[in-house]
């Protein structure tokens, strides 16, 4: 299997179908909080990005950020539609850059991480699985606004 090819395509039908998730929400959706306990599309997004940006750091060999305490919440400037969806685009950009900096044989090596040992293949699966994850929270806040339709292509 070529790792490389696997990687990219893995994570870039993610970043489409999450970019589309994204662009079909309301401008009101990005801040709209359900309860006490709700996140916004806006911080769901930002810890994408967060996660994104950590574990692009631990690949790249570069000191990472103090994790945030508690469920991660967007700062304020990042809480409309336009800054959410810029965030996110170049948070996703930098992922499949440092994707194509690795050759498949590269993707196969394995590096210590707070979790264990993982290739670099699995890291980016794990991206890929988290933005999965976290689409499927903006397609149910998608239908607890109203809006039951299929915004994918």
């Amino acid at each position: 299997m070529d790792l490389h090819a696997s990687a990219l395509t893995g994570f870039n039908r993610i970043r489409q179908s999450y970019l589309q998730d994204l662009q079909a929400l309301s401008t009101d959706a990005f801040d709209k909080i359900f309860g006490e306990k709700t996140r916004s599309v806006a911080d769901i997004t930002y810890e994408v990005n967060l996660v994104n940006d950590h574990v692009g750091s631990l690949l790249r060999g570069e000191e990472t950020f103090e994790w945030p305490d508690g469920w991660v919440k967007a700062p304020e400037d990042y809480r409309s539609k336009d800054a959410v969806i810029a965030g996110f685009e170049a948070s996703s950009q930098r992922i499949v850059d440092l994707i194509n900096s690795y050759s498949s044989a590269d993707m196969d090596v394995a590096e210590m991480t707070e979790h264990g040992e993982r290739t670099r293949y699995q890291r980016f699966q794990f991206l890929t699985l988290h933005m999965w994850y976290h689409s499927g929270q903006l397609n149910f806040i998608q239908t607890l606004i109203g809006d039951d339709q299929w915004h994918w292509e």
